[in-house]
């Protein structure tokens, strides 16, 4: 299980995103903790805000005062809702916010069950209750959970060389922006790659890719990344969503930061070479692409390979899920570059340097009437946020992308009744 603790200065649309999940009926309150009951035990935000009006009054210089925590049990646990408010009681109770006024939702407009507890952390006094070493405490109070409720254990199933801790995107499904949302909210911190080629190759096992995007908007230079869902041969299935909808770390700005940190890492670590040596070895003794590809997967690592419309290789992308490192072939050396592997396997003289799709940049003058890539952009501007404060909550890295798309949702209401 998973715990994401987010701090906000809005309790009134923390609330209101979470009860917005009752009214629709893809959620219910499951628990409330020293909370004004209601006779038929339904709330409205108004109803629910009036348990911490007391606590926001005597809060003393606590900005952050809102509290939205959420637990996400692996999606293959049965929990029942007993199991939930148990749970949920437990985690505050250990936390230190036992004592609080506190609600816990539960939501299931996605695939996998999850709870979500809105509370305050400041204490009757108005003083701010410790958040000291939070992060360990909190998961080692869910390492407990796991094994007092028999459920999946999150650091068991993370070591696993070749069990993926996300899905791949299935746009049959439906709620593509979550299931976009929920794999490249990991990506970064599961494994490292040098530039926007190699983190590309590994989107392409979740169905994603991502294009950079530059150009000019009403004078100013703009550049950042949009998200496509695509099938299983890469195919875009449907339109693009811009990066600042999934978080910081998904914009290129973020990524590109972590592609210099990742180089500075990479240089020195040893499984490069004995990668090389793997891969050279596999090559050696397979006939064809199929037979080196399948030979790679039995050692836990991907093999991305990139080819022209006359099936001219341009491109080699290796994935190491036990090392979690993504490299360019060429970054290995030449045994393993793209003119290696197409010299074996096309019997072609020379192609074009693998790097020179590395990096896909689409680069449109922006105007007016723009491409329909800008749409997403030019509609929903970063400035949002700052327009809405006060209606919608605050929200952070760490906060689920559902947030945000409820604040998507309200912004264009809001736009609909000016027309």
């Amino acid at each position: 299980m998973i715990a994401k603790i987010g701090r906000s200065s809005n309790l009134f649309g923390t609330l209101s995103y979470n009860n917005l999940k009752v009214e629709e009926e893809k959620g219910e309150i499951l628990l409330t903790n020293k909370m004004i009951e209601t006779p038929n035990g339904q709330y409205t935000v108004s109803q629910l805000s009036k348990s911490f009006e007391s606590y926001l009054f005597a809060n003393r210089n606590t900005e952050k005062h809102t509290l939205h925590i959420s637990l996400n049990p692996d999606p293959k646990d049965n929990v029942s809702d007993e199991k939930y408010r148990q749970m949920a009681q437990q985690y505050m109770q250990e936390m230190g916010y036992g004592e609080q006024p506190f609600v816990v939702f539960k939501h299931t407009d996605i695939d996998r069950s999850h709870i979500h507890i809105v509370s305050l952390c400041v204490d009757e006094e108005g003083k701010k209750i410790s958040d000291n070493f939070e992060k360990v405490r909190s998961m080692k109070i869910c390492r407990e959970l796991e094994k007092q409720f028999g459920l999946i254990s999150a650091l068991e199933k993370e070591n696993k060389v070749n069990s993926p801790i996300f899905k791949a995107v299935d746009y049959k499904r439906g709620d593509i922006k979550s299931q976009i949302a929920s794999a490249i909210r990991h990506i970064s911190s599961q494994y490292q790659f040098q530039s926007l080629g190699e983190y590309n190759a590994l989107l392409s096992l979740y169905n994603i890719t991502a294009e950079k995007v530059e150009g000019e908007l009403h004078g100013h230079s703009q550049r950042g990344l949009l998200y496509f869902p695509t099938d299983r041969k890469g195919k875009k299935t449907g339109h693009p969503f811009k990066a600042s909808l999934f978080g910081k770390k998904a914009g290129f700005d973020s990524l590109e930061k972590y592609f210099e940190s990742c180089r500075a890492k990479m240089k020195s670590l040893p499984v490069r070479e004995k990668l090389k040596e793997k891969i050279v070895l596999i090559l050696q003794s397979s006939n064809n692409e199929k037979s080196f590809i399948k030979k790679l997967q039995k050692e836990g690592i991907e093999t991305v390979i990139r080819k022209n419309d006359q099936g001219r290789i341009y491109g080699m992308t290796f994935i190491d899920h036990q090392s979690k490192t993504v490299w360019n072939g060429s970054r290995l050396g030449k045994e393993c570059s793209a003119n290696a592997f197409n010299d074996k396997w096309n019997n072609s003289s020379k192609v074009a340097n693998e790097e020179m799709k590395d990096q896909q940049t689409f680069s449109p003058k922006l105007t007016q009437d723009s491409n329909h890539l800008f749409n997403a952009i030019e509609n929903s501007g970063d400035s949002f946020f700052e327009s809405f404060r006060g209606i919608l909550p605050t929200l952070s890295d760490e906060n689920d992308y559902e947030e945000i798309e409820f604040a998507n949702r309200m912004k264009k209401r809001k736009i609909r009744k000016r027309r």
